[in-house]
């Protein structure tokens, strides 16, 4: 059974949550009312899953995921809840190493999914918000007057692995990578399995976070400025 800690300042969320997860089958070992909370219990119950509202007191919850997933080495998947008005904690929430997000308002259903995908190690990013966080991305270049180090195993990367990670950042499926650069779809998960170990990600959302700070685009192949 899949163990899931569900964290939110607001209690009536927290039990229509456990309410949908507990009715498909999920076993919910603690709730949490802020960051420092979710902290403790992750700890004193290593669930599968923590279901990560970003906005909470005494410590919210990007810092509570980059602890989490620091002090489980990742082996505690979270999945950021948001409302959808605050990109920059989304942002921050990939960056600090969560698994991907969802909509509060997503069904019970796509809960579920979301919950499974997340334990499969599978990305879990909401079409919208994953819309949403490729425009904050674009509003928001990197300062081509200040580059950041390029972060590590990247220039191990082929130019097909880099083509492949620049469509990734661009938000494509790999059905949509497999038809823009016309190979098979078995090709395509090949090079996404690739990229992921070169790069020492977990998955998807983290590969999303590299192509954007290496300032890869869609048709781009090395960055600019070289690897």
């Amino acid at each position: 059974m899949i163990r899931v800690v569900i964290a939110d300042d607001q209690e009536l969320v927290r039990h229509g949550l456990r309410l949908i997860l507990e009715l498909a089958g999920f076993e919910v070992v603690a709730e949490a009312a802020d960051g420092a909370e979710a902290v403790a219990v992750v700890a004193a119950h290593a669930p599968d899953v923590v279901l990560m509202d970003l906005r909470m007191p005494v410590m919210d919850g990007v810092e509570a995921t980059r602890r989490i997933v620091e002090s489980t080495a990742g082996r505690t998947r979270v999945l950021a809840l948001t409302t959808f008005d605050t990109d920059q904690h989304v942002v921050d929430a990939l960056r600090a190493g969560a698994a991907g997000f969802l909509l509060k308002d997503v069904t019970s259903d796509g809960l579920s999914d979301a919950v499974r995908h997340a334990v499969a190690g599978e990305p879990v990013l909401a079409p919208s918000v994953l819309a949403r966080v490729l425009d904050h991305f674009t509003a928001r270049p990197p300062d081509p007057a200040a580059p950041a180090e390029p972060p590590p195993g990247l220039s191990e990367l082929s130019e097909r692995e880099l083509e492949v990670l620049g469509r990734i950042g661009a938000g494509l499926s790999n059905a949509e990578i497999a038809a823009d650069l016309v190979i098979s779809m078995a090709t395509v998960k090949t090079h996404v399995r690739h990229i992921l170990a070169k790069l020492d990600v977990r998955d998807r959302a983290q590969a999303i976070v590299v192509a954007h700070d290496a300032g890869l685009r869609r048709g781009a192949t090395r960055p600019a400025g070289g690897v």
